[in-house]
C-alpha cells in the first residue's frame, strides 16, 4: 500500500455518517470491496485503516506474549471499540456513536492522512493540536530524524 496523503475538512450528517472525500477514496481503490476499520487513536481522535492494514496490525498484536499484563492491557485498550466500516451506495461510512463520543467529535471533522492510516479529529481539537507546534520545529526534526543519516527534504 502506498502512503496516504492529504488533509480533508469534512462534516458528519445527523446520523454520524461521513462522506469519504474523493481525493482520499482515490488513494484507497479497494475500499469498496475490503472495507475499513476504525478504532481509538492514542490522543483524543479516531484512526481509520484499510482492512488490509488492520489485518497486518492484528497479526503483529497476535505475536505479543499475552501472559504479560502490559501486553494484554495494550491489546485491550488499542482494540477497544474497533469496528468495521463499509461504504454505502453514496460513498458514506457510519461512524460508531461510542467512538464519536470518545473523541468528542461533533459535526465538523478533519481527516489527516498519516502514512498507512487516516486520523479523524474533531475540527477544534485538531486545530488546537496543530497550533501547539514546537517553538523550534527544526530542533525537533533533528532530534527525531537526525540520527537516521538522511533528511526529509534532501538538505
Amino acid at each position: 500500500m502506498s502512503h496516504l496523503i492529504g488533509e480533508f475538512d469534512c462534516k458528519l450528517d445527523a446520523k454520524g455518517r461521513l462522506m469519504v472525500p474523493s481525493g482520499l477514496k482515490k488513494q484507497l481503490p479497494s475500499v469498496d470491496v475490503e472495507g475499513l476499520v476504525i478504532n481509538r487513536g492514542f490522543e483524543k481522535h479516531l484512526t481509520i485503516y484499510s482492512k488490509t492494514e488492520w489485518d497486518k496490525i492484528s497479526e503483529e498484536l497476535s505475536h505479543l506474549n499475552q501472559y504479560e499484563k502490559k501486553n494484554r492491557e495494550f491489546i485491550r485498550y488499542f482494540t477497544r471499540g474497533s469496528s468495521e466500516l463499509s461504504l454505502d451506495a453514496s460513498g458514506r461510512v457510519l461512524l460508531p456513536k461510542s467512538l464519536l463520543e470518545y473523541a468528542e467529535i461533533g459535526s465538523e471533522v478533519v481527516l489527516s492522512c498519516q502514512f498507512n492510516k487516516v486520523e479523524v479529529w474533531a475540527k477544534e481539537a485538531y486545530e488546537l493540536q496543530m497550533d501547539d507546534e514546537p517553538e523550534n520545529f527544526a530542533n525537533l526534526a533533528e532530534e527525531v530524524m537526525g540520527s537516521k543519516g538522511r533528511s526529509i527534504n534532501g538538505e
